[in-house]
Formats: C-alpha cells, sequence, structure tokens
C-alpha cells in the first residue's frame, strides 16, 4: 500500500502520471480514466457512469495552475459535492503526509465547461497540493464537444 492510501502497488504505478501518459500516447486515455475512477484511488464510479453516457474529448496530461481549477467537492456547504468537515481532513492530511514522503498523486480529472475547469475528480488532492504550496498539478482535462476541445488547445497555454 501508498503511505497515508488503501492502494495497492500495482495500482499506484497504474495510476500515475506515468500511467496517464501512457494511456494518452496508446489512445488509451478513455479506458484509464475509467478504470482509475473504479480503484480504490478515486472510487468515484459515479463519474465514469456520467462519462460513459457520451463521448468525451480529452487533453493531456497537463500542468494547469492551481488557481484555474474550481474545486466542486470538500466541506463548505455551497460546494456540488458536501464532505463531512472530519473526513476531508482525515483524507487531507494522509495526503498532505505523504506528499512530504516524495508521493505525486495521479492526475486531476478537470472537464472544461463555459470558459472554466470544473475539478470532477481529485478535490482532496487538489486541496492537498494547495496546502502544500504547489503552483500546478498534473490534470487530464474533458470535453464534451471536439470543437471546444481543438479551440481550447489553439488558445490555451497550459503546458503537456
Amino acid at each position: 500500500m501508498t503511505p497515508g492510501h488503501d492502494r495497492p502497488v500495482d495500482d499506484v504505478a497504474r495510476f500515475s502520471l506515468a500511467g496517464a501518459r501512457a494511456a494518452a500516447r496508446d489512445d488509451e486515455l478513455t479506458q484509464w480514466v475509467e478504470d482509475f475512477l473504479a480503484s480504490r484511488g478515486s472510487d468515484n464510479p459515479l463519474l465514469a457512469l456520467g462519462l460513459a453516457d457520451g463521448p468525451r474529448w480529452w487533453l493531456g496530461p497537463v500542468r494547469v495552475p492551481l488557481d484555474e481549477l474550481v474545486r466542486l467537492a470538500g466541506p463548505e456547504d455551497e460546494v456540488l459535492c458536501p464532505i463531512e468537515p472530519e473526513e476531508w481532513e482525515d483524507e487531507i492530511d494522509a495526503m498532505e503526509d505523504s506528499l512530504e514522503e516524495g508521493w505525486q498523486p495521479p492526475p486531476l480529472l478537470a472537464q472544461y465547461r463555459d470558459g472554466q475547469l470544473l475539478l470532477r475528480d481529485g478535490n482532496h488532492r487538489y486541496e492537498a497540493l494547495v496546502r502544500a504550496e504547489a503552483s500546478h498539478a498534473w490534470t487530464l482535462v474533458y470535453f464534451d464537444d471536439l470543437r471546444a476541445r481543438e479551440e481550447f488547445r489553439a488558445t490555451s497555454t497550459l503546458a503537456p
């Protein structure tokens, strides 16, 4: 298992930045995301179902400034997916400890919609990175429209 996380070592290697890059290179990113969302590292089967509901176009992994991502889950009342404060803090604390030990979190998953990058998976990882004073996070960005992805690619300054 990884420090502070309930994931087998094989999943850690597969669901890493290198694993996401390999999947993107091999045009298998959709399957990688589906498998990751079903894993104990993400445990986000509802998002997996939503993504399977229609075609998606992916970009990444790309380095995204943390302040360009919109967190949708957390302990605040106004978030889309509220999480109990104690549960939130426990998970963040474990991730912060792991970051200090050299852990590199899997890429975040963001949806590009209406000019925003909405953080659909990785809200805990995002918060741990913010608290560690990171400036960027590796992110996989998905689009519901191919034209939107191409326009984003043409105008974005995000680095692969």
